[in-house]
């Protein structure tokens, strides 16, 4: 089932939010990604962290990182500039969004810190897509991530069409002037902000 923000009360504004290597928590559920655009498929993703986290009556929380790393690395056009993209988030009644400055320095750290940084959060779980990587040259993955927490990979989300749904997907729609298929996947008002949250 494809999530939808209309769905859901209106939560904007309510995460804590924390640098990267700041947040230790006793417990939590962790979902770690880009989130770039935070699209139908990342929504249902929220939505099912925020409940996993009340059933098991711990935080919720996602790492996410700005600007994402293929536009520091690739040069792609970032979907949703940080403030959206953290209210949208937000919206869905995530507890805490940990934000780590992506840059050369941090994409240089090794697996090993960030899995420190994981520790700290106590995950009861860890959610990640099926391609997440981690670390200096992308040397962590999914395998290596299992080795140390309960990790959960995430089932790809289709659109009715059964087309995967991906931030990649939006930008090449959004990049051939093909908006409106781009908004129905994307799944916001269409000037792309919540509504009232326009600074």
């Amino acid at each position: 089932m494809i999530a939808d923000w209309e769905s859901h009360a209106p939560l904007a504004g309510h995460a804590a939010l924390h640098p990267h290597d700041t947040l230790a928590l006793s417990a939590s559920i962790v979902t770690v990604g880009t989130f770039d655009g935070v699209h139908r498929g990342h929504q249902a993703l929220l939505a099912e962290i925020v409940r996993h986290a009340r059933r098991e009556g711990v935080p919720s929380v996602v790492y996410t990182f700005d600007p994402p790393p293929k536009t520091v690395f690739g040069g792609t056009m970032q979907l949703t500039p940080i403030g959206e993209k953290l209210r949208r988030i937000s919206h869905f009644g995530i507890d805490h969004i940990v934000v780590a400055r992506f840059d050369r320095a941090y994409a240089a750290r090794p697996a090993a810190a960030f899995l420190a940084e994981l520790a700290r959060l106590n995950p009861a779980q860890v959610w990640v897509g099926e391609d997440f990587r981690f670390g200096a040259g992308r040397s962590g993955d999914t395998a290596l991530l299992a080795r140390h927490f309960d990790t959960r990979v995430i089932d790809e989300i289709g659109c009715p069409e059964g087309d995967r749904i991906s931030s990649t997907r939006l930008r090449a729609l959004f990049e051939t002037g093909r908006n409106a298929e781009a908004r129905a996947l994307h799944g916001w008002p269409a000037d792309g902000v919540l509504p009232g949250t326009v600074d």
